[in-house]
């Protein structure tokens, strides 16, 4: 399994780097797009639609990512767009990890399937938009994902069930626990405040989304990433939830051991977003 994953990892990082450092975002556009497309594909199965319908959702998805670039939404301000996301995604994951799978299975499954192509259309435009800004602010937020993930593994391994007696979320994902979560954004401060050490002076497109939110004040980086690290869990622990009612272990077998598309990128889908939501105030 060991080996598997990491023949996928690399496979996934040779197609991955050079498609971000390719000079034209379109390239980056489209790889992400097939990603993209493909968790759509993976939602419409986890929610037990036919293959037919699956394959037409991801091409659905697909066909809406070719349309926002064709005409330059990426390269257009959508605040608007990121502050109404973003605020559903709060309320709404607060909703689901509240009320559970069986809140959850009583939602039609004809608002399920459009409410998550949304959700992944609306992290694409997200994504290549902060390809768009700089290289640098793109690895600023994805790299968050990925310290909070990290941090939180380990704390929650070494440290789990010392200080509180309650896991994070036992009926979704038995593993989690708040000693990893409070790991995780520890992670998450101290890659903040080391990368805004290291940003350039200038110029400004070259900056990362720390500087960005430092600019305002430090203490609003702070709690900035606190925030996202915190929906970063959010959007791990919402996709457990889904796999869970579907009763899946993973969104599919894509990636082989690493499970799906979704399975890669859930902890994202709510922070793209809400990442270029707080860069933007």
């Amino acid at each position: 399994m060991l080996r598997q994953r990491i023949i996928t990892a690399i496979v996934l990082l040779a197609i991955l780097l050079p498609a971000v450092f390719y000079p034209e975002p379109l390239v980056f556009g489209i790889v992400a797009g097939i990603l993209i497309a493909a968790g759509a594909w993976e939602w419409a199965r986890l929610n037990q639609f036919s293959q037919g319908i699956a394959v037409a959702t991801g091409a659905l998805c697909a066909g809406l990512m070719a349309v926002s670039w064709w005409y330059g939404l990426v390269h257009t301000s959508l605040q608007a767009l990121w502050i109404g996301s973003g605020c559903l995604w709060v309320l709404l994951g607060a909703w689901l990890l509240h009320g559970g799978v069986p809140v959850w299975a009583n939602v039609p499954r004809f608002i399920r399937l459009p409410g998550g192509v949304l959700a992944l259309w609306v992290a694409w435009l997200a994504v290549v938009q902060a390809r768009t800004i700089g290289i640098n602010f793109l690895f600023s937020v994805l790299v968050l994902v990925w310290v909070a993930d990290i941090f939180a593994y380990f704390a929650g391994r070494s440290m789990g069930g010392r200080f509180f007696v309650r896991k994070l979320a036992p009926s979704i994902s038995p593993g989690k626990t708040w000693e990893g979560v409070c790991g995780g954004m520890l992670g998450v401060v101290a890659c903040a405040f080391l990368w805004r050490a290291l940003d350039p002076a200038t110029p400004s497109d070259a900056l990362s989304m720390y500087s960005r939110l430092a600019a305002v004040h430090p203490a609003f980086m702070v709690v900035a990433v606190l925030f996202l690290a915190a929906m970063s869990v959010v959007g791990d622990l919402v996709e457990s939830l889904f796999k869970r009612s579907a009763g899946m272990k993973d969104s599919s077998g894509l990636l082989p051991g690493h499970g799906g598309v979704l399975d890669r990128i859930d902890a994202l889908l709510p922070i793209l977003p809400l990442a270029m939501m707080l860069c933007n105030l």
